[in-house]
């Protein structure tokens, strides 16, 4: 099954290679209005591939009062979750025993989107949509279900591809949410997405999860990122 994962739009739109689930994580547009939103989706409409899932961002003020109309194969998630149906082909014996046959057998993935981030000193007041304390978004991360599949989330978790520069000094410091950490190590899903900190673009694969930054821009918000592809 063919996954591509990709955030922080920011306004582009590039062409998709197609697949089975398209994964958008949030920062969707370039100036947070409806008009752009309706671009959005119309480039999501287009996309080929089975299913397609997005969530908000902290750029995405207009989806916290009123949630973007979507079309056909396209499902937007807040605090919510959904399913994608897929085929697997398993291996099986004919009655006798002896001669090996295969066939197809549907399975079920299940996906559960999130747009919080945490705040900080000093956030852009235009850029808060979706962002609260550690506290809150304690409340908020505490409605994943455990079974979850595929958990995707506009932020990282503490400590997972969330580094930034700090400002007078250029050293490197985390700053994932620790509540989204603490989640993860109940649930344990196969798969995270995420985006938000655009220098942390990439994958690493932890001991239950792979956990994935595809944030389409980089820190000058240039879209050099391409969208990244997974295979589960």
């Amino acid at each position: 099954m063919i996954i591509d994962c990709i955030s922080d739009l920011h306004g582009y739109y590039p062409e998709l290679e197609g697949g089975d689930l398209l994964i958008v994580a949030g920062d969707l547009t370039a100036r947070d209005t409806e008009a752009q939103y309706r671009e959005f989706t119309h480039w999501l409409a287009e996309q080929k591939y089975k299913k397609k899932i997005f969530i908000g961002g902290n750029h995405d003020n207009c989806l916290v009062e009123k949630p973007p109309i979507v079309f056909g194969d396209c499902e937007y998630l807040c605090d919510s979750d959904t399913e994608f149906e897929y085929g697997e082909v398993e291996p099986c014996l004919y009655p006798n025993g002896f001669f090996p046959n295969f066939t197809t057998v549907t399975k079920k993935l299940k996906i559960w989107g999130s747009p919080w981030t945490n705040t900080f000193d000093g956030i852009n007041p235009l850029c808060t949509a979706f962002t609260g304390t550690e506290e809150l978004l304690a409340t908020k991360f505490a409605l994943i279900p455990d079974d979850i599949d595929i958990l995707v989330t506009h932020g990282p978790p503490y400590c997972i591809l969330d580094q930034v520069k700090k400002r007078h000094n250029d050293k490197m410091q985390n700053v994932g949410s620790f509540a989204l950490l603490d989640r993860l190590s109940r649930i344990k899903p196969k798969l995270m997405v995420f985006g938000h900190i655009h220098e942390g673009y990439g994958q690493i694969q932890g001991a239950d999860t792979l956990f994935i930054n595809c944030s389409h821009v980089n820190e000058d918000y240039e879209p050099i990122n391409e969208p990244i592809r997974i295979i589960l």
